[in-house]
């Protein structure tokens, strides 16, 4: 069934754009995530000529919810000159988010709600809220109540004598762990799973150990991925839009502050192992940089987009999601994938280019073992295995060990990439997939409009 008649009720993907991505306190770290979103959704507009009143809704993933903007969709569409009767929603899917944010305006336009969606992501991790246990919240409120010298030079003793270990304590606790690890990271990022008491690079451990995936065979991954993100910058540069970066905006970054020209393997072999210091093989160089950045894709029905004229990228086939144990949660990709085949009316064969994010080389390197397994194939209730997820196929450009992952735009980047990619090398069908924090794993099927 890998043909399908074309209906005026397909969703098509029109036009998609990112800004730079960049590692956290780095380049953008100053920049609030609602600035990061309104460069990509500006350039989004720009680059469709699109006329903003005829958008039915803004919807962007976001996982950090500024305090200053929580509805972050809302604030974007606003400021970008969305028009005010404009509705506009955030989701969260954790690493997910722009991804849900794609599919739910798949359903909206697919079932005939909805002409025209923008659906994006934005996440500045530099600025990810910090969070307090009640008894410091306590002194802070005394603190701002204060009306007497006195008064505060109470509260701000009470806060000196205040065992601030409370605030690394609330956020590696978890009151549902049901395991013996406990996470390294203190900042609260939600990289906690609340479930298992798992840090994700834990999680990732556990994968490497179950896969039977060396550090070295990490390291070279991650090495690799450098190298294409390298080699592929003239390619990224047409999905990106330059930043000119505050305050002064006398700085443009023009492309992502990640890829390292000269990285080399004897230099990812020298970093220690970062979330088990005595037996693990996970490092900060074989995993994913903490990231911020933004992306925006602009859907319709493929009537609407003939009828103005456009001419899209893709059609979206399929998508699915699917859940399993929180602390494998890097294998979500060999879960989500065959049902989104499945639904696609597809094979893994007939998949041409994959970019599976790389939140660890551990764990797309698992996936890929865990792909062409007729064991694992049927542990998940299929036949026999889901199919190669070949090399050669597989992040051409680079992944996020390079490119970086900042949570809500993650999902974004990934399929603006697959959809320019498949159109360069006239490829017909491309999946985009990534695990999701909390044991879920994420896929979306695009067929190329040529």
């Amino acid at each position: 069934m890998s043909s399908l008649p074309k209906s005026p009720r397909d969703v098509v993907i029109v036009e998609g754009v990112r800004t730079p991505f960049a590692k956290s306190g780095t380049k953008l770290k100053s920049v609030h995530a609602s600035q990061l979103g309104q460069v990509a959704l500006r350039e989004l507009i720009a680059r469709a000529n699109l006329d903003v009143n005829q958008v039915d809704e803004v919807i962007m993933g976001n996982t950090g919810s500024p305090a200053d903007a929580v509805n972050i969709a809302r604030v974007v569409a606003l400021n970008s000159g969305f028009p005010i009767q404009t509705s506009a929603v955030t989701v969260h899917r954790n690493c997910a988010s722009a991804l849900e944010s794609l599919t739910t305006g798949y359903e909206r336009i697919k079932s005939g709600t909805m002409e025209m969606v923008v659906a994006g992501g934005t996440e500045n991790m530099s600025q990810m809220p910090l969070l307090v246990p009640p008894a410091i919240t306590s002194i802070i409120e005394r603190l701002g109540a204060a009306r007497t010298a006195g008064a505060r030079v109470a509260a701000l003793w009470d806060w000196f004598k205040a065992d601030l270990s409370q605030i690394k304590e609330m956020v590696t606790t978890a009151p549902l762990a049901k395991t013996k690890y406990k996470p390294i990271i203190s900042l609260a990022e939600g990289l906690t799973d609340p479930f298992v008491g798992m840090n994700m690079g834990m999680t990732a451990e556990v994968i490497a150990k179950e896969f039977n995936i060396s550090r070295r065979e990490q390291d070279e991954y991650a090495l690799r991925s450098h190298q294409k993100a390298v080699a592929a910058r003239p390619k990224l540069s047409e999905e990106i839009t330059p930043f000119y970066l505050p305050p002064d905006y006398k700085e443009t970054l023009t492309e992502d502050f990640g890829p390292r020209d000269n990285q080399t393997i004897e230099a990812l072999a020298k970093l220690k192992p970062f979330f088990d210091k005595n037996t693990g093989t996970i490092t900060a160089g074989n995993s994913c940089p903490i990231t911020d950045g933004a992306g925006m894709l602009l859907l319709m029905s493929r009537e609407k987009a003939e009828a103005l004229g456009y001419k899209a990228y893709a059609r979206i086939r399929g998508y699915a999601y699917a859940g399993l144990e929180p602390e494998r949660m890097g294998m979500g990709p060999a879960y989500s994938t065959p049902i989104a085949l499945r639904r696609a009316g597809l094979t893994m064969k007939e998949i041409g280019l994959v970019e599976l994010n790389e939140a660890f080389a551990a764990q797309v390197m698992a996936n890929q073992k865990a792909f062409d397994s007729d064991e694992f194939g049927k542990k998940i209730g299929l036949a026999g295995k889901i199919g190669e997820l070949r090399s050669e196929i597989l992040n051409v450009n680079g992944g996020g060990i390079a490119l970086g992952h900042p949570v809500g735009a993650t999902g974004s980047r990934l399929v603006i990439t697959l959809m320019k990619e498949m159109r360069r090398r006239n490829v017909e069908f491309g999946l985009a997939t990534l695990c999701i924090g909390g044991g879920q794993g994420g896929s979306v099927i695009i067929e190329n409009e040529g």
